[in-house]
């Protein structure tokens, strides 16, 4: 008995952003049979439901801002815009985030003012940070303890908040015993 692992839709982006990264940009034609057994691979179903599975995606990718989609003559033509390139930057990131590291006794913390008329960035600003495995020090006030500047640029300029976050990079917060016990060091 073949056991088959159901992806996310999260995962599928994920997925396809990494090809595109890769290849830049791809007809939908020549994508379609790798993706497509990659994909009909770990979804499970049917080439029929895998090709109908992809092309969904693809139109909410195009719809976020992901992916652009546009016409070849018969095929369609998928090519990986700058918001789709930061987000696999995120992805990246992220999986280098779970890789164990060692730490280098520097705490990195992330301080951010962002003002009360954009507080759905804030809030998208709070919720980044803790997937990222950032823990909250104080009210807008986060730590982690790897090296993480590059996330930091990302969010910045996804979020066009430059001015308002600042990146610390500390030797010593006082009382941090609980902090090395929440990060396991």
């Amino acid at each position: 008995m073949q056991v088959q692992k159901r992806i996310k839709r999260g995962e599928t982006y994920q997925l396809i952003l990494k090809i595109l990264g890769v290849v830049g940009v791809a007809s939908i034609a020549v994508l379609a049979p790798n993706a497509l057994q990659t994909i009909s691979m770990l979804q499970g179903g049917g080439k029929r439901r895998s090709l109908y599975y992809l092309t969904s995606v693809l139109g909410r990718m195009e719809s976020r801002g992901f992916v652009a989609i546009h016409k070849e003559g018969e095929n369609g033509v998928v090519s990986i815009t700058e918001k789709g390139k930061r987000e696999l930057d995120r992805y990246r990131f992220h999986e280098k985030s779970l890789e164990k590291k060692r730490w280098d006794k520097k705490w990195r913390i992330v301080i951010f003012d962002i003002k009360e008329y954009k507080r759905g960035t804030r809030a998208k600003i709070r919720v980044e940070l803790k997937n990222f495995g950032f823990v909250i020090l104080q009210q807008s006030v986060w730590v982690y303890p790897y090296e993480c500047e590059e996330i930091i640029r990302l969010l910045k300029a996804d979020y066009r908040i430059g001015k308002e976050i600042l990146y610390i990079i500390a030797e010593k917060i006082e009382n941090d015993i609980w902090l090395r016990k929440r990060f396991k060091l």
